[in-house]
C-alpha cells in the first residue's frame, strides 16, 4: 500500500473530527495523509434537510478543496453518519475516491427505510428516535472540570480509551463565558443539530444506489455489540460491500473510540484485502 494515500474522514453526528484523534492519529503513523472536516451540519451553505444531500455535497466540496497529489490514492472512511456520508458522496461522484470504509455505517434499506420514510411524516420518529434524547441532551457547564465529571459518569464513556475521553471533553466542548460564569462551557456540536440529523436519516440510498451504482471497493467494519447494527440490518450492506464484513470483538457503535489503534488496524487491513 502507497504510504502517499490520503484518507478522508468523516465523522458520527453528535461528535467533533477531533474526538477520533486517537483513531486518526494511528492512520498517520501508519502512514497515510488524514483530512476531516471538523462539523458537518453546521454551516449554514450546508443545511440538514432530509436525506441528507447539502451535507453530502458538503463532503464533495471538502474534497475539492484538498485534492490528491498527482499519482495519490483517496480512500473515504466515515463513522455512523460519515460513512454514510461518504457512501452517497462516492456513489454520485465516482472519481471522488479509490475505495470506502464504512465504520459500523450499516445501511438503511428495505421495510426499515420505509418505516423511517413514514416516521418522518408523523410524530412517531420525533418520538423514538435518537433525537428524543438528543434535543434534552445537557447543554452547558460551569467550568471544564464540571465537564470532565459529568461526562467520566456516564456509562456510555465507560469503555472509552482515556485520550479519547480527553479529546472529547476538550474538542467536543468549547468555552462560552457569561457575566455570572466565566469558566463556562458548553456543546462544540450544537444539540439542535444534532437532533435535526437524526429526525431526517437517509431513507432513499437503496434507490440512490440503482440510479448510481457504486463504482468503486467498500467494506465494513462492525462491533460485535452494536446495537445499531443489530437494528438497521446488513442486508444492503453485505450487497455494497460484495460481503467485505469486519468485527470488532467487544465493540459498540462507537468502537473507534473506545479501541482506536485496533480500529485503524482494521482500516488498513480492509484497504489492503481490497487491493488499495
Amino acid at each position: 500500500m502507497s504510504t502517499k494515500a490520503q484518507i478522508v474522514f468523516s465523522h458520527g453526528n453528535s461528535f467533533t473530527a477531533a474526538t477520533y484523534n486517537v483513531m486518526l492519529q494511528a492512520l498517520q503513523d501508519r502512514g497515510f495523509e488524514v483530512l476531516a472536516l471538523e462539523k458537518f451540519g453546521h454551516n449554514p451553505r450546508y443545511p440538514v434537510t432530509n436525506n441528507w444531500q447539502p451535507m453530502t455535497q458538503e463532503l464533495v466540496d471538502f474534497c475539492a478543496k484538498h485534492p490528491p497529489a498527482e499519482g495519490q490514492a483517496r480512500y473515504l472512511v466515515g463513522h455512523s453518519m460519515g460513512g454514510i456520508l461518504s457512501l452517497m458522496a462516492a456513489a454520485q461522484h465516482p472519481q471522488l475516491a479509490q475505495a470506502l470504509v464504512l465504520l459500523d455505517s450499516p445501511v438503511l434499506a428495505g421495510w426499515r427505510a420505509a418505516f423511517v420514510r413514514y416516521g418522518k411524516r408523523t410524530p412517531w420518529l420525533q418520538r423514538y428516535s435518537p433525537g428524543r434524547v438528543s434535543q434534552r441532551r445537557r447543554n452547558e457547564w460551569p467550568d471544564l472540570p464540571a465537564v470532565q465529571r459529568h461526562f467520566a459518569s456516564k456509562a456510555l464513556f465507560a469503555n472509552w480509551h482515556p485520550q479519547a475521553l480527553h479529546d472529547y471533553i476538550h474538542h467536543g466542548t468549547r468555552p462560552e463565558p457569561s457575566p455570572t460564569e466565566p469558566q463556562r462551557h458548553t456543546l462544540a456540536f450544537d444539540r439542535k443539530v444534532e437532533t435535526d440529523i437524526y429526525n431526517t436519516l437517509p431513507d432513499h440510498v437503496e434507490p440512490l444506489l440503482r440510479r448510481h451504482p457504486l463504482q468503486i471497493p467498500a467494506a465494513y467494519i462492525g462491533g460485535t455489540e452494536s446495537r445499531e447494527m443489530r437494528q438497521v440490518g446488513l442486508a444492503l450492506t453485505r450487497r455494497i460491500t460484495q460481503n467485505r464484513i469486519y468485527l470488532l470483538p467487544g465493540g459498540t457503535h462507537l468502537f473507534p473510540m473506545e479501541q482506536p489503534e485496533k480500529s485503524a488496524d482494521m482500516v488498513v487491513q480492509a484497504l489492503k484485502d481490497m487491493g488499495q
